[in-house]
């Protein structure tokens, strides 16, 4: 029985992402229910064996608890000082799960709840909470007014979560919600993305070129040798320690040698938006890790209609509209892309539409179109699962490289 994990970003108040929310699934069911003794199991194993640090890139987890859970020790598997154990409300109708949860406090992990209410049951317990999570999906509530009132005058930390629209972000804003998420991350940007002056003109005329069916490095190196800011990057980045060469590159050319061809598209892409290290850097992260999910994941489709370069390209420029700030057809009509990768981008059309949509149905831990999806390409969830995380790693991996 396949356990799926996924990590969705939490944000700050400034908007900066600090933590991810941990999403397990067992059998396109949600974790959290009776029969989750066999998942604890998995869930040891997943971490012991990749590393909760490697998966979380360093950054706090939020992750739910059920009593079974808590019993069989999982939150020991992370840092106390990392980890935000939650608990929903019916958790507190067990007396055994109650007492656990005092200790994990003790031990120093932070304790939030979901579905929280200002009664007697819940007063017993709120000395031991120090995250109350307010759910925003209907921004007309007048519970969220309640519940954010009272936890700021019992000094509690509010999460805002189904933080989905322009409408709900600007509320958990008004609140001063001290963590906001949602399930897409495009709800919860804050700030427009500020573009270099070089992605207006040779941002195109770059990915053009490199994406030639045989690039021509003549071409490449002309175009970046005529932008100085792209010059000194490229320059800067391959003299850096991660080369470690024995003498420094002055050429454009030699540099784009060394880069390679996949590394240069990861480095261009990453060099056409400054980010701030909050939704920007998570866009881009985003789109990596979808780059490498759609180009693994295509290998095992029978007939799929673009090479396994463009798959890439699928998922990389699957947030290019958001980064623009432009609807997604404005955003690659100037680039030389197949009908199929441009539909599949634009309307979700065809066998690269439905893997564009596997990959995002997954990171939102959307179980049950994820299965649908995986049978629509004859997909084994197991490769789905594995090439996921094999992503996550990857990306993880490069990310400090590319942003020295």
């Amino acid at each position: 029985m396949e356990t799926h994990i996924v990590r969705q970003p939490i944000l700050d108040k400034e908007q900066k992402v600090v933590a991810y929310e941990i999403v397990y699934s067992q059998d396109a069911s949600t974790l959290y229910n009776k029969r989750d003794a066999h998942v604890a199991n998995t869930i040891i194993s997943f971490f012991n064996e990749l590393g909760a640090e490697n998966f979380l890139d360093g950054k706090d987890c939020f992750l739910t608890f059920t009593p079974n859970l808590l019993l069989r020790g999982i939150p020991k598997v992370f840092d106390p000082k990392k980890l935000v154990i939650q608990i929903e409300e019916n958790i507190l109708i067990n007396p055994e799960a109650k007492d656990l949860v005092s200790q994990y406090k003790k031990d120093g992990y932070r304790i939030a709840i979901l579905g929280f209410d200002f009664n007697r049951q819940f007063l017993n317990i709120l000395s031991e909470i120090d995250i109350i999570k307010v759910d925003f999906s209907d921004v007309n509530s007048g519970t969220i007014d309640v519940l954010c009132k009272l936890a700021k005058s019992f000094s509690k930390q509010i999460a805002a979560y189904n933080v989905n629209s322009p409408e709900a972000k600007e509320l958990a804003i008004n609140y001063s919600c001290d963590f906001i998420q949602g399930r897409n991350v495009s709800g919860m940007m804050s700030t427009k993305v500020h573009k270099m002056e070089h992605l207006k003109s040779n941002f195109f005329r770059l990915m053009g070129a490199i994406n030639k069916e045989t690039p021509d490095f003549d071409e490449i190196s002309q175009i970046i040798s005529l932008d100085v800011t792209l010059a000194f990057s490229l320059l800067s980045l391959v003299n850096s320690s991660y080369f470690a060469l024995p003498n420094r590159v002055k050429d454009v050319k030699q540099a784009l040698t060394i880069l390679g061809l996949e590394q240069l598209r990861q480095w261009l892409f990453l060099l056409s938006f400054s980010g701030d290290g909050g939704m920007a850097d998570e866009l881009i992260k985003i789109s990596f890790l979808r780059a490498v999910f759609c180009q693994e994941v295509s290998r095992f489709v029978s007939g799929f209609p673009i090479s396994h370069q463009e798959a890439y390209l699928l998922g990389m420029f699957s947030t290019l509209g958001l980064l623009l700030e432009v609807p997604m057809h404005s955003a690659i009509v100037q680039l030389p892309l197949s009908e199929e990768l441009k539909n599949g981008l634009m309307g979700g059309e065809g066998k690269c539409g439905q893997l564009l949509n596997l990959c995002i149905a997954y990171e939102k831990g959307s179980w049950r179109q994820v299965s649908g999806l995986a049978g629509e390409l004859m997909l084994g969830e197991d490769v789905i699962k594995a090439k996921y995380l094999e992503a996550v790693e990857y990306v993880n991996g490069i990310w400090s490289e590319l942003t020295m």
